[in-house]
């Protein structure tokens, strides 16, 4: 005999209580920010630490406003991209044109979402739809 699963509406205080929490992720990704500059830059930089959701959403939101400034995407980014595209960045840093390649990641319009991309381990196809140096790695890789 099956047996049917019930779910129990979410009741008014649950509904209040994600609401003030989601509410209040800016201004504790700020207060993270400020208060804590060293967990901050070690949430930013260590792709591979778990968050909760909507820390991580509001930390890359953060960053494609532009903030913190400290942060530089062709150290943390640009690397683990590169290995999407079957490239290693020690090779690449001796050539010619890396340093254009750095300076295109550090000022990436959608860095929040190259951010997350990384963290979850995007795969090259969904990295082409959106990082602004993916054709010249694809054509750096096919050297």
């Amino acid at each position: 005999m099956a047996t049917a699963q019930t779910t129990r509406p979410s009741s008014w205080w649950e509904r209040l209580s994600e609401r003030c929490y989601a509410a209040s992720m800016p201004r504790l990704v700020s207060d993270v920010q400020h208060e804590a500059s060293s967990t901050y830059q070690a949430l930013l930089t260590d792709l591979d630490r778990p968050l909760e959701s909507g820390f991580e959403r509001e930390m890359a939101r953060q960053l494609a406003a532009g903030q913190p400034a400290a942060f530089v995407p062709a150290q943390t980014l640009m690397p683990v991209m590169m290995q999407r595209f079957g490239l290693q960045d020690a090779d690449l840093a001796a050539q010619p044109g890396y340093g254009v390649l750095r300076d295109t990641c550090n000022s990436c319009p959608v860095v929040g979402q190259c951010w997350q991309a990384m963290r979850a381990d995007a795969e090259v196809d969904e990295c082409r739809g959106f990082c602004p140096n993916a054709e010249a790695f694809e054509r750096r890789a096919a050297e």
